[in-house]
């Protein structure tokens, strides 16, 4: 059984202190109502402590001691930001303790380990989110809210665009586009958070004939480029497409098409073609929030966050579960598969 948590503020822990730990205790600091940072975990904890300054309340603690963070009664949830490299054993000791678990995508290296992390949580009966924070973003609830309402019929055509560009800087940090710290390249680092958007709207896929490569643009191990058709369980069929050796880089583009009108969404603005001839659009730039140069975007994470609270408060799942998450970690296996044998792949339901 779930274990629940009270109405007061929820104490969380912070594992982890890379890259995208600014932007959750920024997004942590704007959820005050709901959270409070106690601790930030990391293997050097004396280089973390500049994330303070990104945090508006009490200065949380700093540590290296998984199992003090494991014991600490004023702890309730954990954020996991680690590589997926060490997530399995970081979790399992949290999850043992009876810490919720809010985690960084991916949920593991492959889909067996995803799996593995999927029934630790299980079996300790606390609940596992997975922050695809794209969900939340004002086009993806507009378009989810259009798609239920059925005026647009049938769906016969999905495209999902991830043209991104990163420079061999970005490939050059330790680990970073390799299948033992990350489990592979542009799929699982970068596309999956559209393949997980696109996904919720259309249903899973059912099989899929693919092509992953490793262009010359980057000295990498894993794909910087995939490319897949794709065939899905609705009746659908689509392209799916996504490298970081497109330049210049783009925004992240999925297009449904369905009887009566095609969608187009990025991160900002969801248009909407209708067969009539009516065009419209449903959401629009959402403004910058305040720090955003300093810690990134972070209004989205803060919704998981507090999404994630709620659902604690209410015995409900959060807006993505852990098993929820493995859709997109089956896709992204079979497209490395099909790849690989030059077959086309199905995917069981």
């Amino acid at each position: 059984m779930t274990k629940s948590v009270g109405q007061q503020r929820v104490g969380v822990a912070l594992i982890g202190a890379g890259m995208i730990a600014k932007t959750h205790v920024a997004a942590l600091s704007a959820a005050h109502d709901v959270a409070k940072l106690e601790t930030i975990m990391s293997r050097h904890p004396e280089r973390a402590q500049y994330l303070a300054e990104y945090y508006a309340g009490q200065t949380p603690q700093f540590t290296s001691d998984l199992s003090a963070v494991a014991a600490d009664p004023a702890i309730q949830m954990a954020i996991v930001v680690t590589p997926p490299s060490v997530r399995s054993e970081v979790i399992d000791v949290l999850a043992r303790a009876g810490k919720h678990i809010l985690l960084e995508k991916p949920v593991g290296r492959t889909t067996a380990e995803a799996l593995e992390v999927v029934e630790i949580c299980e079996r300790a009966g606390v609940t596992l989110g997975v922050l695809f924070q794209h969900r939340l973003r004002a086009p993806a609830i507009a378009a989810a809210q259009l798609i239920a309402s059925g005026e647009l019929g049938k769906l016969g055509l999905v495209e999902i665009a991830v043209p991104l560009w990163r420079d061999q800087s970005y490939y050059d940090e330790l680990g970073r586009g390799t299948y033992a710290r990350d489990g592979g390249g542009v799929m699982i680092t970068n596309a999956i958070h559209s393949i997980d958007l696109a996904l919720s709207l259309t249903g899973p896929v059912a099989s899929v004939q693919a092509m992953t490569a490793t262009t010359p643009l980057h000295r990498m191990e894993a794909e910087d480029f995939a490319i897949a058709g794709l065939r899905f369980a609705c009746g659908a069929v689509g392209s799916f497409v996504a490298s970081t050796a497109m330049f210049p880089h783009r925004t992240e583009t999925i297009t449904l098409h369905f009887e009566q009108g095609s969608l187009q969404m990025d991160k900002d603005t969801l248009e909407v073609n209708w067969r009539d001839g009516r065009k419209q659009v449903e959401a629009k730039p959402e403004p910058a929030a305040e720090g955003e140069h300093l810690t990134g975007r972070h209004e989205w994470h803060q919704a998981v966050i507090e999404d994630f609270i709620d659902a604690l408060r209410d015995g409900r799942a959060p807006i993505v579960t852990g098993r929820e998450a493995l859709v997109s970690h089956r896709l992204i296996e079979a497209i490395e598969t099909s790849s690989r044998t030059g077959q086309p792949v199905d995917i069981p339901s």
